[in-house]
């Protein structure tokens, strides 16, 4: 997938014929061979969760004494990898990692697991009782333990990523602590897993944070992907995110994260916003609901087909998904209805889809561009 980075705009043969064969490729997950593990993590043992947490604040303690930047990175992803042991279900085994060692507070996890943050936090206690209980030995996994926790890890750092990338709650609409910390974690991890998952995962993030500056105005208002000025994109971003998307799809053993990395790859490579090629994207969610079927990938996909095929169609599938009782605690599900209802003319619907999108947004520059929309349907 080609990028020029010094404001020379790609050749649209180019990138046509790239995006062509991404969706070939990714469809060659499903004869994805065993993961294997090239590197080895120095080992770390702790006798509870009590030592983890203390490990954490040592490495996160600002006032400590000064660590190498690189020692700091190795210590927080050893203390992930320790968190996800494979003796707790791997939910549990996020939320106590994201609480202990990544300092997100409970209600901001409860939010990346859509769920209530009372629910969440017995989720966490129940783990730490039973590492508490069980005796469970606190120790980096060797390198035949490592793919088992692989993906929980992967997990981990995507959330990290997302928080930081669209906060849940708060004036500020992101938070770059936490992305960046995310995008550093992923880096060391493809230097010492260079699994093709890892890979894109990292391929992901850094195509989404090539957008950061143009997402939001001056004075932090949310502003929309087609109508962001592209020329404030981080093109030396997307031309890594870009390289590493093909590396990883030409690993023949893509998950995922490379197929989400292979659509924000579509976005951030289109000159404009009308130029996004909207078929292959919907293509390319096919692909990934097949391999990793979820209600938030339905709805990306709702909206991937309103955009290729008109709003009437993006609202059908929308509806159904709300239906049948997923997503209805979502915000971006009532969002995503209330502007297709918007495109349609029905302002009634519109707005009452956007009430019910305010009433479960917590983020302030989220929260006035909601409260932007009402009022246009007032107006």
């Amino acid at each position: 997938m080609e990028t020029r980075t010094n404001g020379q705009a790609a050749d649209p043969g180019d990138r046509e014929r790239s995006a062509a064969g991404i969706r070939e490729r990714t469809e060659a997950i499903y004869r994805a061979e065993s993961r294997r593990v090239f590197a080895t993590l120095r080992r770390a043992r702790f006798d509870s969760v009590e030592d983890v947490a203390e490990q954490v604040e040592a490495v996160a303690d600002e006032t400590a004494a000064p660590w190498d930047a690189e020692s700091i990175e190795d210590d927080r992803l050893r203390l992930v990898f320790t968190c996800c042991h494979p003796a707790l279900a791997p939910d549990a085994q996020i939320a106590l990692t994201l609480r202990e060692v990544c300092g997100l507070t409970t209600e901001e996890i409860a939010h990346a697991f859509l769920s209530a943050a009372p629910t969440l936090a017995q989720r966490i206690v129940r783990a730490k009782a039973k590492i508490r209980d069980a005796r469970i030995p606190y120790q980096v996994p060797t390198p035949e333990e490592l793919p088992e926790r692989l993906e929980t890890v992967l997990r981990v750092i995507y959330l990290v990523f997302n928080e930081g990338y669209s906060a849940s709650s708060g004036e500020s609409l992101t938070r770059l602590d936490l992305s960046g910390e995310a995008i550093r974690l992923g880096r060391l991890l493809i230097e010492l897993l260079p699994e093709p998952e890892a890979i894109g995962l990292l391929a992901l993030m850094l195509l989404h944070e090539s957008r950061r500056t143009a997402r939001a105005s001056p004075s932090g208002e949310l502003i929309l992907l087609a109508d962001q000025d592209r020329s404030l994109w981080n093109r030396e971003q997307i031309a890594e995110g870009s390289a590493l998307v093909e590396r990883a799809l030409a690993s023949r053993r893509a998950g995922p994260y490379a197929i989400q990395a292979a659509i924000a790859a579509v976005h951030a490579n289109a000159s404009n916003a009308e130029a996004t090629d909207w078929s292959e994207i919907v293509g390319l969610y096919d692909v990934l609901l097949r391999v990793d079927p979820s209600p938030v990938i339905e709805l990306n996909r709702a909206v991937a087909v309103a955009m290729r095929d008109g709003p009437s169609a993006g609202l059908a599938l929308i509806d159904a998904i709300l239906a049948r009782g997923d997503l209805q605690d979502y915000r971006l599900a009532h969002a995503a209805q209330a502007d297709m209802y918007r495109r349609l003319e029905r302002p009634e619907q519109a707005r009452d889809a956007y009430t019910r999108a305010l009433a479960l947004t917590r983020q302030e520059p989220e929260r006035r561009f909601l409260e932007r929309r009402l009022a246009e349907l007032s107006g």
